[in-house]
């Protein structure tokens, strides 16, 4: 039997799988700008919410998705007596007794296509699904039945589709109380409920939003008839999944009647019809969420019959093509071009909608995480024309003057709020992102005065990196730090990036290495907040604090010699103020607290201005200290001889990696990949230092059946000192999994130290363990992470796809900012070139559209080869060969901004 694989049909990115029901766990995302979040399966499960208290169908985790019988299906219902649902969705056919059954998937950017084709009956039904652009909270579903008989077929059509109408809390809390508020009605084409209140965690609410089924025959037809709720339609003693109303023709009721009280079903019957061979009859169904200013009819107006369908349709592959044609890969391998375009589309899937709403993503409530509004950034700057300076300045509104952050984050740019549930957690790596996507953005315009522009701080009651809470601040306070005289406080770019990195240098535990607090970017090492220390985020700091030093000193270069900045941070800065010795940790912690109490729960408003070469020099100092304490102190080896840094400090202050005795008197090795990627990144590690990581990493954690480098070994016990992760499974999740987000991460950081053919192995193993549908078992893309049996999981909704694009781009291409210029500086291995010698890259630079084509006709790899010639639009530039060459900023400004342009590189 051949195994099942998806395949691409073009190169737009559409693809289809031969019998995707036999594989569980798929899903597909369906979504709009305006916030309606749809998922379908093969079989038509999944969910459809605009929010987490406004779930139009049953809330849908991944172990639903094969549990639960309430998913979206249409009947058919024979004159002989035969009951088919088009979706697969019956007991009959999951039992195997309707006959074999013919499904194909397809499926594009972003609409879904099941056709099901059941040869003793003599009928094939095509199912499409898309969530149409614009302004309204709507899924559009169109069933298409054909007859592929030699005889005529007398059908009735019957669409059920379940409501719940209400916040996916009341799943569990109070589900059939909450359906005692549904008020229910047929309409003229469909099944409207409208709850009479809201049960959720904002009290009870008046609710005004409407749920609906709205349905037609492809020319306008109305249904006949309705079944309103779930109960009437099931009968007693029956199932969704075998209803009497289709078994046994349960009586159903017209439009105009009311139901109260009971749970809704979109249940519509259509009159009967014949269908003749190879006739084919449309119905086309509105699934939708109203606002209290919007009616069934407008919605029938404007989605209500098929040709409208397919105008819908064919606008919405308009606009997601028109999204996501501003990047594009040109390599000798076609299907990595197209499934690069499914990792292109996932920062846009995080950024509506968060880390949650998708079946395995059952947490959180559809807010961002702080990470994800940097990191998210970081692939949007290089795909979009959408103002980012703006985003960006946004997001800085949320950095509080002790260098922690908000952790609510509203929906409107920068929007941050109080911890509504007073369970304060700071996560000590949040300080660090920012800068990163800063620098990227002033490398990518040289807008160096975005650094200057004037911020707000976020002010709530926690204080003191919220170790203390201001018992006098008040909701009615606002969330915008003021001064002893009441006025807002503002701070320039620069200023919030400098709170982040000074507290975090003098926040430190009794190894002189930063606090992990709440955790870091590894949410599961969440048990260590007295004693726990990050050193691999340590790294991070040391790096960044010198890349401030460095903006510092491009600012001078463009006429800026000195800045305001709080008096209060001076005791922060020891070029300015009194110099404290780095390495005694009481010096650091007093001063710390000192600070925290000068600038909390208000700061006096006063500003000294201070040149930015002093500031700059304190800058470095601390970073050079920094560095030689990790390079020294943090470096370990084992009795086999392998060499790399500890990455932690657990809740009893022991150094958590290198060798250990373990339960039952075993030597165990305890390595993380995390503690090795930012002392890469960042430089801490020496030249000889990251070559022994890389052997380190390849012996312990490099693990091929997973598709790369493990996040941990397995520590082989549950570390209540350290982290909830390593009461995980291992293998899964943050406790030792192939975690695609540090592994692409590990792979940036080997390009950045010169390890262009070891970052390409990494990403080159997860695309190919991705791609590899009978062991990964997902559509193309890229999961969080890879279970021990191989399966990718958590899809579409991973920083990991920003953080591979951003890799692939800058540095395999090296398609890179330097000051607002183009900086061209390849390091493609020879497999990327297709056999033409020839790999290109589609992507935006300078507000142009650019088409980088590198030309490699000796077939040379990385390091043997060398630009020795650029043309841009077919004019040749001035370059001396070498490995690198820029383009000034100017150049490309002068290009026609609504044209493609093609920048075509020599290399020998």
């Amino acid at each position: 039997m051949q195994k099942p694989d998806w395949y691409f049909t073009n190169d737009k990115g559409d693809f289809v799988l031969r019998d995707p029901q036999q594989t569980s766990a798929l899903y597909f995302p369906l979504v709009n700008a305006a916030g309606m979040v749809s998922v379908v399966t093969p079989t038509l499960g999944g969910d459809a919410k605009t929010g987490q208290n406004s779930f139009l169908l049953p809330p849908a985790t991944v172990e639903d998705l094969h549990a639960s019988r309430a998913s979206r299906n249409f009947w058919v219902s024979t004159a002989e007596g035969t009951v088919w649902s088009v979706m697969g969705s019956s007991a009959p056919q999951r039992a195997g007794l309707m006959g074999e059954e013919d499904v194909t998937l397809e499926a594009g950017f972003l609409w879904h296509r099941i056709t099901r084709q059941n040869a003793a009956l003599g009928l094939r039904a095509e199912i499409t699904s898309f969530v149409p652009p614009g302004a309204d909270h709507v899924e559009l579903l169109q069933v298409v039945l054909t007859n592929v008989s030699d005889r005529a077929l007398a059908l009735t059509p019957t669409a059920a589709i379940p409501l719940f109408g209400r916040s996916a809390d009341n799943l569990r809390d109070h589900r059939h109380v909450t359906s005692l508020l549904h008020r229910i009605c047929t309409h003229r084409f469909g099944v409207l409920v409208k709850p009479t209140l809201s049960f959720d965690e904002r009290g009870h609410t008046i609710n005004t939003l409407t749920y609906g089924v709205l349905g037609v025959e492809g020319d306008g037809t109305a249904p006949e008839a309705f079944f309103p709720t779930i109960e009437e339609f099931i009968g007693e003693g029956g199932a969704l999944d075998w209803p009497a109303a289709v078994r046994e023709g349960q009586t159903s009721v017209p439009a105009g009647t009311k139901r109260d009280g009971y749970e809704a079903l979109g249940g519509l019957r259509f009159r009967e019809t014949a269908l003749l061979p190879g006739e084919s009859r449309a119905y086309v169904f509105i699934l939708a969420v109203l606002d209290e200013n919007e009616t069934p009819e407008a919605l029938m107006e404007r989605y209500g019959t098929q040709g409208r369908f397919a105008d819908w349709l064919e606008k919405t592959r308009v606009d997601w093509a028109t999204r996501l044609n501003t990047f594009a890969v040109m390599t000798g391998d076609a299907r990595f071009d197209g499934w690069m375009r499914w990792v292109a589309l996932q920062p846009t899937l995080r950024r509506w909608c968060g880390n949650s709403f998708l079946p395995y993503h059952d947490y959180g409530r559809g807010g961002r995480g702080w990470r994800d509004l940097w990191q998210d950034l970081l692939a949007l700057l290089l795909t979009t024309t959408e103002d980012i300076r703006t985003a960006l300045w946004h997001n800085f509104a949320g950095v509080r003057m002790d260098g922690s952050n908000a952790t609510i984050i509203g929906a409107a740019p920068g929007e941050f709020k109080a911890d509504r549930n007073n369970i304060p957690r700071v996560w000590m790596d949040h300080g660090a992102w920012p800068l990163l996507t800063t620098l990227l953005y002033i490398n990518a315009t040289g807008d160096f005065n975005f650094l200057l522009a004037d911020q707000v701080f976020f002010q709530d009651a926690f204080t003191h990196r919220a170790q203390r809470v201001d018992s006098s601040w008040m909701p009615e306070d606002g969330n915008i730090l003021k001064t002893v005289a009441g006025v807002t406080y503002e701070g320039s770019v620069l200023e919030h990036l400098l709170v982040q990195h000074l507290t975090a240098f003098f926040n430190v535990g009794e190894h002189n290495i930063i606090r992990l607090e709440g955790a870091d970017w590894n949410d599961g090492l969440d048990m260590a907040p007295e004693r726990g220390e990050s050193v691999a985020f340590t790294a991070f700091y040391a790096g960044n604090l010198r890349e401030i030093a460095r903006l510092l000193r491009q600012l001078e270069q463009v006429g800026v010699t000195q800045t305001a900045l709080a008096v209060e941070l001076l005791s922060l800065l020891d070029t300015l103020g009194s110099p404290v010795d780095y390495a005694s940790i009481a010096g650091k912690r007093a001063r710390l607290s000192a600070y925290f109490d000068r600038v909390q729960p208000r700061i006096s408003g006063e500003k000294a201005t201070v040149a930015l070469s002093a500031l700059a020099q304190d800058l470095d100092a601390k970073a050079d200290w920094l560095t030689a304490q990790l390079r020294t102190q943090e470096w370990l080896v084992t009795s086999e001889g392998y060499r790399w840094f500890n990455g932690y400090y657990d809740n009893d202050g022991q150094r958590v990696e290198g060798e250990h005795i373990g339960q039952g008197g075993h030597l165990n090795v305890r390595m993380t990949l995390t503690g090795q990627v930012f002392a890469l990144m960042t430089g801490v590690a020496t030249d000889a230092q990251a070559g022994e990581i890389i052997r380190a990493v390849e012996h312990y954690l490099y693990d091929e059946s997973v598709g790369g480098p493990r996040l941990n070994t397995d520590f082989g016990e549950v570390l209540h000192n350290l982290g909830r992760c390593f009461g995980f499974a291992y293998g899964h999740k943050e406790n030792g999994a192939m975690f695609t987000h540090m592994a692409v991460m590990y792979a940036n950081a080997l390009y950045r130290r010169g390890f262009a053919r070891e970052g390409y192995r990494v990403l080159h193993g997860i695309y190919q363990h991705c791609q590899d549908f009978p062991v990964s078992r997902m559509y193309p893309g890229l999961p969080e992470y890879i279970t021990p049996d191989g399966r990718g999981v958590y899809t579409y909704l991973t920083g990991s796809a920003s953080w591979y694009l951003f890799t692939l781009l800058t540095e395999a291409y090296g398609v890179q900012g330097q000051a607002g210029d183009l900086r061209l500086a390849p390091r493609l291995v020879r497999e990327q070139f297709d056999e033409l010698g020839k790999a290109g890259v589609h992507t935006l630079f300078a507000g142009r559209q650019l088409d980088i084509v590198y030309s490699n006709p000796s077939a040379l790899d990385v390091g043997d080869y060398m630009i020795i010639s650029v043309m841009l639009d077919g004019d040749s530039l001035s370059v001396t060969p070498g490995p690198e060459v820029l383009i000034p900023r100017t150049y490309l400004e002068a290009l026609d901004a609504a044209a493609p342009h093609r920048i075509e590189i020599t290399l020998q």
